[in-house]
């Protein structure tokens, strides 16, 4: 059944985790229709409110207005995605998403937060991956750097040396 949903959106679960305060997150409305919430974003907000005492400040949080408008632009969406925005919508770590599952009460939440979890893991090993990468790729970098220098100082020699065989002959 979620790979329905996945398939008929063309949405995969690692698009809907997004970097944000630098933390990997997912959008209360996301994980309303992932856990097929019937009353969407409210039933997701009335579990926390239920089990607030579960839900510390870093497993989840509401967004910014900057924070929303920044996001909804990098990503040239309009505020009609998440079904017409009245209020700034909360986001979920994936301490939080964990946590939410066992507040839940879906048919599906079991499955769901398995596939989200393994969702959190492909994308730590891509981040691990890519910052390995850009690790090697910046030692490169400098490596090079350090022989374009060593060859610009030994041009600078030759030309000192060149310049001072020019004047001696001169004065000789």
């Amino acid at each position: 059944m979620l790979n329905e949903l996945e398939i008929k959106e063309n949405v995969t679960i690692e698009d809907m985790i997004y970097e944000i305060r630098g933390k990997q997150v997912m959008f209360d409305s996301d994980l309303a229709k992932l856990y097929h919430c019937v009353n969407g974003t409210k039933s997701i907000n009335l579990a926390v409110k239920r089990n607030i005492n579960r839900f510390p400040s870093d497993f989840y949080f509401q967004l910014t207005e900057e924070e929303y408008n920044n996001l909804k632009f990098q990503n040239e969406t309009s505020s009609s995605n998440y079904g017409g925005v009245r209020k700034l919508p909360y986001v979920f770590t994936e301490q939080g998403v964990a946590m939410l599952a066992t507040v839940l009460h879906t048919e599906v939440a079991e499955e769901v937060s398995i596939k989200i979890m393994r969702a959190f893991v492909t994308m730590h090993h891509y981040i691990g991956n890519n910052e390995f990468r850009l690790y090697n790729a910046e030692s490169k970098l400098i490596d090079h750097d350090n022989r374009i220098k060593l060859l610009e100082d030994d041009n600078i020699k030759k030309t000192i040396i060149e310049d001072i065989k020019r004047i001696i002959t001169i004065l000789n």
